[in-house]
């Protein structure tokens, strides 16, 4: 397969997947965010780099936010939200942090494959992402010409960066605004 077939079909994937994620679902995530204290951010390997990505865009709308294992990371307190992003919801720091987090009194958000998965049942709310990951998967790795949970990354990517745009629009944000907030000392 040519890269122009192969770089359409994985645009098509991501497009698919993204679509069929619940505006419902999303609604109670942009909601939880806006109303909560404040958040934290947690997922390991490539989709932690997505929160990641995410936490950057968020203190950019002025969100107070963290990342789960950096070192200025705070206390998670009652009234806090815990985010955590997990194509399997079996990753055992991801499973660990989300019940510290409940033990803390958090409310617990999750972005994930599998409403299953132990990592959904602990969560208050749940997004779900349809795209398979490896061998735990409910959907069919066929369904992706990716490997591994590339197609979960990808979609976790465009899902929170639509909800930026989300965030963006009813906090009244706009581009100067935004960018005023990005980092000036690199």
């Amino acid at each position: 397969m040519a890269f122009a077939d192969q770089s359409q079909q994985l645009v098509a994937e991501v497009g698919r997947v993204v679509a069929r994620v619940s505006p419902e679902e999303v609604e109670r995530l942009v909601v939880a965010i806006i109303r909560t204290r404040r958040l934290f951010l947690a997922g390991q390997g490539r989709s932690g780099l997505m929160m990641r990505a995410f936490a950057i865009r968020l203190t950019h709308l002025d969100i107070h936010c963290h990342v789960v294992g950096e070192s200025t990371t705070p206390s998670l307190l009652p009234g806090d939200l815990l985010l955590v992003g997990s194509g399997s919801g079996e990753t055992v720091t991801a499973v660990l942090t989300a019940r510290s987090a409940h033990t803390a009194g958090g409310t617990i958000a999750a972005l994930t494959t599998r409403p299953e998965s132990t990592l959904a049942k602990l969560a208050d709310l749940c997004v779900i992402v349809p795209a398979p990951v490896r061998e735990r998967s409910t959907i069919s790795p066929e369904d992706s010409i990716q490997p591994m949970g590339s197609l979960f990354e990808q979609s976790l990517l465009l899902l929170l960066d639509a909800i930026v745009l989300e965030l963006k629009e009813r906090l009244r944000q706009d581009e100067r605004t935004m960018m005023a907030r990005h980092s000036n000392l690199e």
